[in-house]
């Protein structure tokens, strides 16, 4: 595995933390004491750094996000890789794996190059680009994927879209024997979920809305499932939100199919109840939010490791666009500034998921899960590390987003959890 991560070039950061909770689950590491970082990398003399107060905070390694929509090219009115970067920084994140449904899509390598070089110039933290897996995110032909792997693809998806033939699933399977990079799936059966703007439930029953039903997710998994193991091949599924596919995942790890999964703080934490609300758009994506026993039973397959890890799948919108009736409004939510704080509000202070297991979750397991460098705070190690104060209560969007976009599903909503710093690739990215 591989692809090429890049961050615009800055001055490295050096400074003294003290009296923090060093917690990195994956080194073994959880004591409170200074943390150096000295010219971009974490240890050394701390005699003449500038030094910042941890007493009361926390010090992790900082958040890896396997999904991420830029919006770059075609739609940097609601998003480019400077503000989404500036917002994954404040919110923690070291390194952002950006999608490629953009306008145009990214399926070929000169429109991946292109990114490349214009995060060199603009990203806060890390940057990765997907390349699509078919031509035109069409589902029909496949990419030139051992070009845009040798230009820097981190793996190939689709996302936005199903790939449904599955002939074409099968050869983009047999294409990674050569590219050895995961394929990241989007997985629903149009057939079952056309014409559908949320769960299919008593909710959608009740505003008499098309319905997306559960199964849709689950049966597409358990078809990629089967192809990944017959050729051999990686699979990791986007944003899952049923509990039909959280068994498809189990079933498939138990056989020894490798495949990773990603579920999304707002499908871990809100249910379908919320488009009764006013402002309902605000709760459109898809995956749609579901039940509480789907939500439920993501929290435990989170909490027990069959999901691997926790992504925002950041979706900005024009404000305009999100005040639309709720069957015209688009899919999708922001998430890279609140998603920490809102899995530490809703899942770690009720007792449902651990703060060790969180960190894990949003740190070394996604990168782990898409063969990405693990921030770590090992000595010697690169600084990727985020300084939050588990205590600090905000609302949601009451200082504004580092965003272009504000159309998150926790607007209005007191948080707590606050990220003071992160530091990137060995350079400050955010300080509050």
């Amino acid at each position: 595995m591989g692809g090429r991560l890049v961050q615009a070039p800055g001055p490295a950061a050096s400074v003294v933390i003290r009296g923090a909770r060093l917690l990195d689950p994956l080194a073994g590491i959880d004591e409170q004491r200074d943390l150096v970082v000295r010219d971009g990398a974490i240890g050394g003399d701390a005699h003449g750094l500038p030094e910042v107060d941890g007493a009361g905070r926390v010090v992790v390694p900082g958040f890896v996000d396997p999904h991420v929509h830029l919006r770059t090219p075609g739609r940097e009115d609601t998003e480019d890789i400077a503000s989404g970067s500036a917002a994954a920084a404040a919110g923690g994140y070291v390194t952002i794996l950006a999608m490629p449904n953009t306008h145009p899509p990214v399926d070929s390598a000169s429109v991946l190059g292109a990114l490349i070089e214009t995060a060199e110039r603009e990203a806060r933290v890390r940057v990765g680009f997907y390349g699509a897996i078919t031509i035109g995110q069409r589902g029909e032909a496949l990419t030139e994927q051992v070009e845009m792997a040798g230009a820097g693809a981190v793996g190939f998806t689709d996302d936005g879209f199903p790939v449904v033939d599955a002939q074409v699933m099968r050869r983009a399977l047999q294409y990674q024997r050569i590219t050895d990079r995961p394929l990241v799936l989007h997985e629903e059966d149009p057939d079952l979920s056309r014409g559908g703007v949320m769960h299919e439930g008593a909710v959608s029953s009740r505003l008499g809305l098309g319905g997306i039903p559960s199964i849709s997710e689950g049966v597409a998994v358990a078809r990629d499932a089967g192809l990944a193991a017959y050729e051999g091949g990686r699979l990791h599924i986007c944003h899952v939100s049923a509990r039909e596919t959280v068994e498809e995942v189990r079933r498939a790890k138990e056989r020894g199919v490798a495949i990773t999964a990603e579920v999304t703080p707002h499908h871990l934490i809100l249910t379908d109840e919320a488009v009764l609300s006013l402002d309902a758009s605000r709760y459109k994506m898809n995956p749609p939010l579901r039940d509480v026993s789907d939500r439920q039973a993501l929290v435990e397959a989170l909490a027990d490791g069959t999901i691997d890890c926790v992504a925002t799948d950041h979706a900005p919108h024009a404000e305009q666009e999100k005040e639309a009736p709720y069957e015209e409004a688009p899919f999708g939510v922001t998430g890279l500034e609140t998603a920490f704080a809102a899995c530490h509000t809703h899942l770690v202070q009720p007792g449902h998921l651990d703060l060790p297991t969180l960190v894990r979750r949003m740190s070394g397991d996604p990168a782990a899960a898409l063969g990405l460098p693990v921030p770590t705070l090992a000595d010697g190690a690169v600084a990727d590390l985020a300084l939050i104060d588990l205590g600090a209560r905000g609302t949601v969007g009451q200082d504004g987003f580092r965003s272009k976009s504000s159309n998150s599903a926790f607007l209005g909503e007191p948080l707590s959890g606050r990220v003071e710093m992160t530091i990137a690739g060995g350079q400050m990215a955010w300080q509050a």
